[in-house]
């Protein structure tokens, strides 16, 4: 458990990918974070199984949060079953071809460390697409953001994170495919969706894009469409193979959040299922 500066004592940074947005994109102290976060998981009831997969934004909470929350909250009945979660989210920083790992042994938010999956990542080594780049994960916020409801929701976890840059579909795919596992096994891809067009030319584009993302029309997702296309790529890519369902939970943008309508980003959420036999 973390003091409440948000930085976990004793750590040696050698080893742990310390936080790099609290206090900017969310809280640093542990009881403001629990104290924004679980709220926001309250105010929708949990609904039956939880999901394989989720799609969630990663913006600054008051901006994406409860968007995410949407998502996050189907996860409570996993709670206890799901112990592995492999996380996707695009490259912010640094540049990167195909998919980096971050060579951390855990990761620390202000509520506390999260073990790295190193027999997982292990497994992904030898793919030539997959290479191990800590200065990638060191100030990325797309993978960050979503550790904090992961802690709160299902409890003890162990990480598979992966800032992904320069990638095909395929490349994609066959890391989730790899990993993909049965039920112990979460696949969370962060990705916002349309940036900085105003208020209405969003909600547009957005309802577009949700409806792609249903239907797996990953050819028609660019960058323009959702900032994490390249990792929602990968997922679709094995939705289509293995003929899943994707339900949308929210869609909103940050007009209808904590901005102004002039120049907006979209947030959806999504939950990606097998089809009932």
């Amino acid at each position: 458990m973390s003091n409440d500066t948000g930085q976990p004592p004793g750590l040696s940074a050698g080893t742990v990918r310390m936080p790099a947005v609290a206090g900017l994109f969310y809280p640093a102290n542990p009881l403001e974070l629990k104290a924004v976060v679980e709220p926001m998981l309250d105010e929708v009831p949990p609904a039956g199984e939880a999901p394989k997969a989720i799609i969630a934004p990663h913006a600054g909470y008051i901006y994406s949060g409860a968007v995410a929350a949407r998502a996050y909250t189907r996860l409570r009945a996993g709670a206890g079953r799901i112990t592995r979660v492999v996380l996707l989210g695009p490259a912010h920083r640094v540049p990167v071809r195909g998919l980096a790992l971050s060579g951390a042994d855990r990761f620390a938010t202000p509520l506390g460390l999260i073990d790295i999956d190193k027999q997982a990542e292990d497994r992904l080594r030898h793919l030539p697409q997959v290479r191990v780049l800590a200065a990638a994960h060191q100030q990325e916020h797309s993978l960050e953001v979503h550790l904090p409801f992961l802690q709160l929701v299902l409890g003890r976890i162990e990480l598979v994170p992966l800032v992904v840059g320069d990638a095909t579909p395929e490349e994609v795919a066959e890391v989730l495919e790899l990993l993909w596992g049965g039920d112990e096994t979460l696949i969370v891809i962060s990705s916002d969706l349309s940036h900085y067009h105003d208020y209405e030319t969003a909600q547009a584009i957005d309802r577009r894009t949700a409806d792609l993302i249903r239907g797996l029309r990953l050819e028609e997702i660019g960058p323009y469409q959702a900032c994490g296309c390249i990792p929602l790529h990968g997922l679709l890519t094995v939705a289509r193979q293995l003929g899943l369902q994707i339900e949308l939970l929210d869609l909103r943008n940050s007009g209808d959040t904590a901005g102004p309508r002039d120049r907006v980003v979209g947030y959806g959420s999504f939950s990606v299922w097998s089809p009932p036999h």
